[in-house]
């Protein structure tokens, strides 16, 4: 399967063969954790950031109380904390959601990747900019729209996310998050993310089986959602 992070990139620019080259030999090692093991723990300062492969990865932060949010959720072709490589210590946690494949790249290899392509280094801080303008939008839909909507909105999300890492069939991702999980990603419980997911499946927007869930209606899952893509950066043009 194509390297993700390279799919990732050349959705939204071109990439020469000499780039392409520099990202393949900028990692040094590839290995698989476990669902609900850490990647990064936060207080970490860790030598490398890590890109992933394969599987769902999350950021999250835990409070006194045992209770726990997920700030992100990261697919293939996302580095979970490149920002490492400039803010040294993590202020927060990345455990795998799902069986993960993972990349390193030290972060001395970066470093010489920003001295000597700075096309490339574009592209990663675009990388960077994209996440922060993800967490905004999750900001904007939590303060502002119904569970419902909410959910929609991820669903939306999440399909072009992967669709641009290769990882859909037609209008179906395999999605294997768990309710919990989705509540701490939403802010919701168990039980309203259950009712919102059976009032999705009412209105014909979504079937999920399984792991797969397939999107029924686009065009109106767009709508309750309030989604509009722009802050994903798709469009492919030079950076």
């Amino acid at each position: 399967m194509s390297n993700p992070l390279l799919l990732k990139l050349e959705q939204r620019d071109q990439l020469s063969d000499g780039e392409k080259r520099v990202l393949e030999n900028a990692i040094s090692r590839v290995r698989v954790v476990e669902a609900d093991e850490d990647v990064v723990r936060e207080g970490d300062q860790p030598n490398e950031s890590i890109l992933l492969l394969d599987g769902f990865a999350a950021r999250y932060k835990i409070f006194s109380n045992g209770r726990r949010q997920i700030t992100a959720i990261h697919v293939a072709g996302d580095f979970v904390d490149l920002h490492s490589f400039l803010l040294k210590t993590m202020d927060h946690g990345v455990l795998a959601l799902t069986p993960c494949r993972i990349a390193a790249v030290p972060h001395a290899t970066l470093e010489k990747i920003t001295d000597e392509h700075p096309h490339l280094t574009r592209l990663l801080w675009l990388s960077t900019l994209i996440d922060g303008a993800i967490h905004r939008e999750w900001l904007t839909t939590m303060g502002r729209l119904s569970a419902t909507a909410q959910m929609a909105h991820f669903i939306c999300e999440l399909f072009l996310r992967l669709r641009s890492v290769g990882r859909t069939e037609g209008d179906t991702i395999q999605l294997p998050l768990t309710q919990a999980e989705l509540g701490d990603t939403l802010g919701l419980s168990t039980v309203h993310v259950n009712r919102v997911l059976q009032e999705l499946r009412k209105e014909g927007l979504i079937r999920w089986q399984g792991d797969a869930l397939t999107i029924l209606d686009w065009k109106r899952l767009e709508e309750v959602g309030e989604f509009t893509p722009t802050y994903l950066s798709l469009q492919h043009e030079h950076r």
